[in-house]
């Protein structure tokens, strides 16, 4: 008799066991498939904000060609137009670092 209780209550306890396990298994399982859905969401969102950028970015592309016999005054021009273009966000990107690193020193003095 004594053997058949030490039996029962293992049984039992393992059943009970597997039970937890198989919950939690459970809810694991289903949180994954519910984040499953939600990354899958998100893909689609990028790929047509993707999708987008590619239509604008072909939308502004400049269309390069052969300049061998194209007018020297326009092609300089059109390279002092660049040229200045490059100045101004060199100047702009110092304007913001000189910003930044009087901030820092602010701080920390």
């Amino acid at each position: 008799m004594l053997w058949f209780s030490v039996w029962a209550v293992l049984v039992v306890g393992t059943l009970v066991g597997a039970w937890f396990l198989l919950r939690s298994l459970w809810r694991s399982a289903r949180d994954l498939l519910a984040e499953l859905g939600r990354a899958s969401q998100v893909m689609a969102d990028l790929s047509e904000q993707v999708e987008e950028l590619r239509r604008v970015q072909e939308a502004a592309a400049v269309p390069l060609g052969h300049t061998l016999f194209a007018d020297k005054d326009e092609l300089r021009a059109e390279r002092d137009r660049l040229q200045r273009e490059r100045d101004d966000r060199r100047e702009a990107r110092r304007a913001r670092d000189e910003a930044t690193r009087a901030g820092w020193r602010a701080v920390w003095r």
